[in-house]
């Protein structure tokens, strides 16, 4: 059997600041909206701009990172995969479909003024395993490593 493909990576702003929830189980989701912008001369030579909008849904760690770093504006690089998924509309009885992105890799892209609680740089949360752990740290380990180095304001992020 010939292999397969699905693979999106998206540079955008957020159209609103991420909406973060939980399953019944606790899990933790988020849904944000991200803008891509195309610019192209039409059959007159005029410049013409268009924006795509894109539903991008995050799991577990990378959903809380989103909610808590995210805002509307701030520019992003989402990469994942595309997952359409249907439900019955309630009050038409038609069957309805939503294509998203599911994020597996999130780039904060944008520094402070740009929509980020950040300054230069850009901060990575990768999921699956790439370069971010996202278990929660064991308190006595974070508690250990705090201990065994001090903060200086170079540590400080912002």
């Amino acid at each position: 059997m010939a292999k397969s493909l699905n693979k999106v990576m998206l540079i955008g702003n957020l159209g609103k600041d991420p909406e973060v929830k939980y399953t019944p189980s606790g899990t933790p989701v988020a849904k944000l909206t991200l803008a891509t912008n195309e610019r192209y001369k039409d059959k007159d030579g005029q410049w013409q701009d268009r924006t795509e909008w894109h539903n991008i849904v995050l799991w577990q760690r990378l959903a809380e990172i989103a909610g808590e770093y995210l805002k509307k504006g701030g520019k992003v690089y989402v990469e994942g995969r595309l997952q359409t998924r249907s439900w019955e509309d309630k009050q038409t009885n038609q069957k309805r479909y939503m294509t998203e992105v599911v994020a597996s890799d999130l780039l904060l892209l944008g520094g402070r003024g740009e929509g980020g609680d950040f300054a230069g740089g850009s901060r990575s949360a990768a999921a699956g395993g790439n370069n971010f752990d996202q278990r929660a740290p064991e308190p006595e380990a974070a508690a250990a490593t705090a201990a065994s180095t001090p903060i200086s304001d170079e540590d400080i992020p912002f």
